[in-house]
């Protein structure tokens, strides 16, 4: 009998994700996400749920509402400066650019676009307004151990996992 997931076993992943409108594959991960099913709230709730009772090799998709994560987009958190006024280092499609506002808390800013006059950032999350699907791959089930029920994943794992996720 091949194993499923069920609450408390230890899943590995593949996932990537998709914007619905134009098909491109906005995030992927170089590495499986390993956790504990059922212990881990690294995915969202309504992933979590799609996940149940899956095996290794099962593909699924699971659409995702990117205003219940990031709210509306705010176009007030877009700026457009001189170029002249923004350091070379900056001036890189993508580059993030951590700002400070006037109470001194931190915001992340990503260059969406720049010309040889302009150079303009975007405060809001990438997936912001976007119409989105997880498409998710089941590569690994087993038993959790003890440690990995404690942690919610592997044992010694220090993985980056993007918040996008939650």
């Amino acid at each position: 009998m091949s194993e499923i997931i069920r609450k408390e076993k230890f899943v590995e992943l593949n996932y990537k994700v998709i914007d619905v409108k134009t098909g491109d594959i906005l995030v992927t991960i170089d590495y499986p996400l390993g956790y504990v099913h059922g212990v881990n709230d690294v995915l969202s709730e309504q992933v979590t749920a799609a996940l149940d009772g899956k095996k290794v090799g099962d593909i699924i998709e699971v659409p995702v509402d990117t205003k219940l994560l990031y709210g509306e987009r705010d176009e007030s958190l877009v700026f457009t400066d001189r170029i002249e006024n923004v350091p070379e280092e900056y001036r890189e499609i993508g580059m993030t650019i951590t700002m400070e506002n006037e109470k001194g808390e931190p915001r992340n800013f990503i260059v969406t676009r720049f010309d040889d006059e302009t150079l303009t950032v975007d405060g809001n999350n990438p997936l912001c307004g976007r119409d989105v699907v997880f498409r998710l791959e089941v590569l690994t089930i087993r038993d959790a151990t003890d440690e990995e029920i404690d942690l919610g994943g592997a044992v010694g794992a220090d993985p980056d996992i993007n918040e996008i996720l939650k």
